[in-house]
């Protein structure tokens, strides 16, 4: 009898974690477009991707991310969304493609996206 219980229970658990690898697996990650027109409509932690376009001169640890579809536009007419990302740790460099995960924090002077992970994918080559 307890050979059955111990079976029983170890394919719950097997259940129970394999369910938790496959919802994590499925969290819909956005890009900086996805957000842009509305950044208080997505409350607690979001995943965000998008490319480094810059460093903040004024506040240190904060820099701009654009939307990867924003590297086909290279004439100067272009109007790129530039996402303001804070981050404590050590920062991309530009062209860098991002996976941000954190929370937007309103300022006072507008939305901004306080990262708790960032991870580089790839790097883009762009800029000078």
């Amino acid at each position: 009898m307890k050979k059955y219980l111990y079976i029983a229970v170890a394919v719950v658990v097997t259940g129970i974690i394999t369910f938790a690898f496959l919802a994590k697996g499925n969290a819909r990650t956005l890009g900086v477009n996805d957000v842009a027109s509305d950044p208080a409509a997505f409350t607690g932690n979001v995943t965000i991707t998008g490319v480094m376009a810059g460093v903040s001169r004024q506040a240190s640890g904060v820099f701009g991310i654009m939307d990867k579809k924003e590297l086909q536009c290279t004439t100067p007419n272009c109007n790129k969304f530039i996402m303001p990302v804070s981050y404590q740790g050590k920062l991309p460099v530009m062209g860098d493609e991002l996976r941000v995960t954190g929370s937007f924090v309103n300022d006072g002077r507008g939305y901004m996206f306080s990262a708790t992970t960032l991870e580089v994918l790839r790097n883009h080559k762009i800029g000078g």
